[in-house]
């Protein structure tokens, strides 16, 4: 199995990790270990630890504590529905490994209603009503896009063009001049704490009136945010960058939290000193810490204040001090390259969406035509 330091961006087959973000892809290799082919084109991820599932469509490698299954089809919508089935029925072991208990979970599946005739109709695969699955499914993608669209229009992101002073700012970042910044010249750590702090009664895994703060801790992925706290007991900061001191995986990972956020453990949320980030000037400078100090720390040599503090990270310059204002339009632009493939990718679905509606709905007029014409008739 492959350790994350024979990883890079710059290879093309995924690598997959127990990870819950990116879809556990967390690196890419030159030398996959399962082909996905003609014979089998799909396989089946399992993270131990964290039980995530993932399909995996193009030839891979895997990472410790990491299971791969064959699945019996290559029907993508089919495996969604039994994938969400099998997850439910998962229970939370915490960090110890969950295949021996997910491996002899039982599911629940739709069968066919002929199916129902047979005193064992659950004994037979072909009594499963995967067409309703595939359909489900389908509904549900359909339903995400729309929400999706309302989304971008409501936002206002639906509007991907660049402006005269974003194309500039992507042209100019091929020549622009760049200083070395230590960290701690630019950012101060923040002592927040936690009162009376009880894990079970005062965070949630997911958010509620209640339960409404992030919180982060040693968490790789989602933000670095692993539970939602009461307001009352979790001192918060706003506008600050989140770094992981400590965990397997998570150390040295680095987020930006532009949103109010208190802590627990294994990490720290630091605040600039002497300007006022924006939330892009934090995501831009947040890259740029992560890229510092990813590889230097690991767990068994932790991602402290005391030494991220002394690492130095390059920023654009200007006037031999951080130019933060070619750093805000730069992310600006950036938002919206990103954004184009988003809105393209929903006008596509909507439109291929709209081309199923529309042929099933002619099918259904020729069908029903005599029908139509008297109707038409008596109006």
């Amino acid at each position: 199995m492959l350790s994350k330091e024979e990883l890079s961006d710059d290879f093309e087959f995924p690598a997959y990790s127990s990870d819950s973000s990116n879809n556990g892809i967390i690196g890419f290799t030159n030398n996959p270990e399962f082909i996905c082919d003609d014979i089998t084109p799909v396989y089946i991820t399992f993270g131990d630890h964290t039980r995530t599932v993932n399909i995996a469509k193009k030839s891979f490698s895997v990472l410790d504590n990491v299971k791969v299954l064959k699945p019996f089809t290559s029907n993508e919508k089919y495996l969604l529905f039994i994938i969400s089935s099998w997850k439910k029925q998962i229970p939370n072991l915490g960090y110890a490994r969950h295949w021996k208990v997910a491996r002899n979970c039982k599911i629940q599946l739709p069968l066919k209603e002929n199916a129902l005739a047979f005193s064992n109709p659950c004994d037979n695969v072909k009594n499963i009503d995967f067409d309703f699955m595939e359909s489900f499914i389908r509904e549900l993608e359909e339903e995400r896009i729309r929400e999706l669209n309302a989304y971008l229009l409501a936002t206002g992101l639906k509007d991907y063009a660049l402006s005269a002073e974003e194309e500039k700012a992507l042209e100019a970042f091929k020549t622009v001049q760049w200083g070395e910044y230590r960290i701690g010249d630019l950012y101060k750590k923040l002592d927040l704490h936690n009162k009376d702090f009880d894990k079970r009664e005062d965070t949630a895994s997911e958010p509620t009136k209640e339960y409404s703060l992030p919180i982060v801790n040693a968490k790789h992925g989602d933000n670095g945010i692993m539970f939602y706290g009461k307001e009352d007991i979790f001192d918060s900061a706003e506008m600050t960058i989140d770094i992981v001191q400590n965990g397997a995986v998570a150390t040295g990972d680095v987020y930006p939290q532009p949103q109010r956020t208190g802590i627990l453990w294994d990490a720290y949320l630091i605040k600039a000193l002497d300007h006022t980030d924006s939330k892009e000037t934090l995501f831009f400078i947040t890259s740029s810490i992560q890229k510092s100090i990813k590889q230097k720390f690991c767990y068994e040599f932790k991602a402290t204040w005391d030494r991220v503090q002394r690492e130095k990270i390059y920023l654009p310059t200007k006037n031999n001090k951080p130019d933060y204002a070619t750093m805000e339009t730069f992310i600006k632009a950036v938002e919206k390259l990103v954004i184009k493939d988003v809105v393209l990718y929903a006008d596509s679905k909507i439109k291929a969406t709209k081309n199923v509606v529309k042929k099933d709905f002619e099918y259904k007029i020729n069908e029903d035509a005599g029908l139509l014409h008297v109707a038409d008739s008596i109006n």
